[in-house]
């Protein structure tokens, strides 16, 4: 879909994106700017992790963002025991058939919840990296493609909680963001006291978009513009975590090209077939900050950090 040729497919998209926003929004309540970046990210054909304390919701939002888009949804409970074989399957003998038989684990979902994918030892969060970076695992030598559209979405606990491993760098670079949901306020607490179980609710909810829509979606995200002043704006910003002054080390080209992608999946939802500063600006400490670790004696963790250098880099 182009969003420049084909301006009433544009507004019908953004309407219905508009829409499951708003679906998303009457489960998770008093959270709407962390459903908004959740809808982003899979717009952006990204993974998302989602850091927080248990019981705010991170797994309903998981599940109503699935249901909401009519995909097969899987969740998976890390534990220290968890082995990789549980995530991505075993070949079991099967005597009726006198040969081995592959039998698929939970990877093999449209949306996998990695629930507290921190108390798993590293071996099997690295078995994520594959399927998050090329949508296949490798099983017995033979590779094995996923559904498409393909998403994780990862919760973790604080790593000051017991039994937390803290996530290998390679690994946290396949989330293209992270985000925190936090404490309800007051008046989305109360909704929530009365307003029962909020899973079962999502549940009864219909599809807002199918998934071939998602994927025409996920295609027209492609087709948003990034003129020469906003790239040459996103390449100061990359600059700027590579000079030392704010980070140990900088940004990667890949996570240049991730951030990118994302600020055009914020432009495609507000309508527009272009990005604009405010579309970075918004979605950066969410997209680079776990990403990053300040220098020394900064006195700032990595999203405070970030937002201090985009008050230092000027826009074009």
């Amino acid at each position: 879909m182009d969003v420049s040729s084909a301006p009433s497919q544009a507004t019908s998209l953004v309407r219905q994106l508009a829409g499951l926003i708003d679906q998303i929004s009457t489960i998770v309540v008093g959270k709407r700017p962390q459903v908004e970046d959740a809808v982003a990210c899979l717009l952006a054909g990204g993974h998302l992790l989602i850091e927080d304390v248990p019981g705010v919701g991170k797994t309903t939002l998981a599940h109503t963002l699935a249901v909401s888009l009519g995909l097969e949804f899987r969740r998976v409970q890390f534990t220290a025991d968890l082995m990789p074989s549980d995530l991505i399957g075993v070949s079991v003998f099967e005597r009726a058939k006198d040969a081995f038989v592959f039998h698929p684990g939970p990877v093999f979902a449209q949306v996998l919840l990695a629930d507290e994918i921190n108390r798993a030892g590293p071996k099997t969060q690295s078995a994520l990296l594959e399927a998050m970076e090329e949508h296949q695992v490798s099983v017995e030598n033979e590779t094995r493609a996923l559904p498409e559209p393909f998403f994780v979405i990862a919760t973790q606990n604080p790593s000051d909680q017991l039994g937390t491993y803290p996530l290998p760098e390679s690994q946290l670079d396949r989330f293209l963001l992270r985000i925190t949901l936090g404490y309800p306020d007051r008046r989305a607490e109360r909704e929530l006291l009365a307003g029962g179980d909020r899973r079962a609710a999502a549940l009864r909810l219909a599809p807002v978009l199918r998934p071939a829509e998602l994927v025409a979606a996920q295609q027209a995200v492609l087709q948003v513009r990034a003129a020469e002043p906003l790239l040459d704006y996103l390449q100061a910003l990359i600059a700027a975590t590579r000079s030392g002054a704010w980070f140990v080390q900088g940004l990667s080209p890949r996570a240049g090209i991730a951030l990118l992608r994302v600020a055009k999946a914020r432009a495609l939802m507000a309508g527009r077939d272009y990005v604009a500063p405010d579309d970075v600006q918004a979605i950066l400490p969410q997209a680079v900050a776990h990403r990053l670790m300040p220098v020394p004696g900064s006195g700032r963790g990595p999203v405070e950090q970030v937002r201090a250098m985009v008050e230092a880099v000027p826009i074009p």
